[in-house]
């Protein structure tokens, strides 16, 4: 259903995929940005990326769930991170690694912003997967 594609004459990336193929016909979902909110609309992790990668990936595995997928199912990520520094996008990444999301291994693109939309938010994941029959 999911053809994971590792390019060899490219420099071999760090547990994702450099492509993914899905066939015409396959279900997909394109999820929201999942972000690190509790069910009340609390902030989890205020000032600690690490925490909010987690609270993070937990919230986009109960929109899956949602949907019919789950985490070994995702083609396709972006993974938003307010900082500029190479050290807080590696801890962040360092969770994304460990959710079941490298199973796959998935698509991924890891982004330095400036700023997203909650106050103190400072992760925020993307997400398309296949949702299987």
């Amino acid at each position: 259903m999911i053809q994971r594609v590792t390019v060899p004459t490219l420099f071999p990336p760090p547990v994702y995929a450099h492509a993914s193929v899905v066939e015409a016909g396959t279900r997909l979902a394109f999820l929201a940005g999942s972000v690190p909110l509790d069910a009340e609309g609390n902030l989890v992790g205020a000032g600690d990326p690490v925490r909010q990668a987690e609270q993070v990936l937990a919230n986009l595995d109960e929109q899956l769930r949602a949907v019919g997928s789950d985490m070994a199912h995702v083609v396709s990520t972006d993974v938003y991170v307010v900082s500029g520094e190479p050290a807080v996008l590696s801890a962040v990444w360092e969770v994304v690694e460990a959710s079941g999301l490298s199973a796959g291994p998935h698509s991924s693109t890891l982004i330095g912003v400036a700023c997203l939309g909650y106050a103190g938010q400072l992760v925020e994941v993307t997400a398309t997967a296949v949702v299987p029959g």
